[in-house]
């Protein structure tokens, strides 16, 4: 069954003559629901802010790769987590997880990384759960992927939803990693972890998705 965004632009209606204008709400970039209580985006930037608050989301998956000392995250960052994004964390209560997967196309994807990433995606203790890359759609399309592969779906089914999101960046090394990863790598993990009840794939293939980068 093929991926269709159902909704693809956010409408921002014209404030009303002497009315005050309010800050709209914007979802981040390549923004959809994953299934209940799981999100996937690109990197947040501050006007997404305020739309990501309705989420009352608890936790942030942030699946880029960090190079260099960062004395904010206390972890290795290419680029340090904006402050202005650790402030907004803070005033929400949101917990920020990183696990780095390196996002360029020559590298070879982590599969010990992917099962961290999946790991934290399981626990519902996480829930409501944001994950994101820097654009949502290699790094973040290779998690979900090989979460479709836990919820029972069809590789073709797993593979067509990465599609949707990385279209004409999609990459044949992704598509191979989702095909080939070993979901009963997580089996063991899945027996003890508190995990939420997942929706059927017919039904997660139709949530809408907007904030669509063309």
């Amino acid at each position: 069954m093929k991926a269709e965004p159902i909704c693809d632009m956010l409408v921002l209606e014209p404030c009303p003559k002497g009315e005050l204008a309010v800050d709209p709400f914007v979802p981040p970039l390549n923004f959809a629901m994953v299934d209940h209580g799981i999100y996937r985006s690109g990197f947040p930037s501050p006007d997404n802010f305020r739309f990501l608050k309705t989420l009352k989301l608890r936790s942030i998956l942030c699946v880029i790769l960090f190079q260099v000392p960062c004395f904010v995250c206390r972890c290795l960052c290419q680029d340090p987590y904006p402050d202005i994004n650790i402030e907004f964390l803070q005033e929400n209560r949101i917990t920020l997880v990183k696990i780095g997967i390196d996002g360029s196309k020559e590298a070879t994807i982590p599969e010990n990384r992917i099962r961290e990433a999946l790991k934290v995606v399981l626990d519902v203790l996480n829930h409501p759960l944001l994950i994101h890359c820097k654009r949502g759609k290699h790094r973040t399309g290779c998690v979900v992927g090989c979460l479709r592969k836990l919820q029972r779906w069809c590789i073709a089914s797993a593979i067509d939803e990465y599609n949707c999101y990385a279209a004409a960046k999609a990459r044949v090394s992704d598509q191979k990693f989702i095909a080939e990863f070993d979901e009963t790598s997580m089996d063991q993990f899945q027996l003890h972890a508190k995990k939420t009840s997942f929706s059927t794939p017919d039904e997660a293939l139709h949530h809408p998705e907007i904030n669509r980068e063309q």
